[in-house]
């Protein structure tokens, strides 16, 4: 994990929120948002009894994001997501240039 940076947080905090685990849990979100490093590539995670595992991190400006990117954030569109974001972060601006890394992430099949 030398590419990556030290991590910020545990990677049970990746995904907390109740709605976004049920997103996650049915395939909806694929993606997860943070200002730091929360998982690396092949490290596994559960949710609500779910396992999971990150299969990609990368790097991201704000205004690079698209609808698409929100949809797999587990949101209908970029709009709704900038404003949840924002409202959840009291006094956030929504800097384009501002960089986050991606965690992307699938459910593990049990065999």
């Amino acid at each position: 994990m030398e590419m990556y940076p030290k991590k910020t947080c545990s990677i049970d905090r990746l995904v907390t929120q109740p709605k976004l685990v049920e997103a996650a849990k049915t395939g909806t979100k694929t993606q997860q948002r943070r200002d730091g490093v929360y998982g690396w590539p092949g490290e596994t995670f559960i949710l609500d009894g779910q396992a999971f595992v990150i299969t990609d991190l990368v790097r991201q400006r704000l205004g690079d994001l698209t609808d698409q990117d929100a949809r797999a954030e587990g949101f209908p569109d970029l709009e709704t997501y900038k404003g949840l974001i924002i409202r959840m972060h009291p006094g956030m601006e929504w800097n384009p240039d501002s960089l986050v890394w991606v965690h992307s992430f699938a459910a593990l099949v049990e065999v």
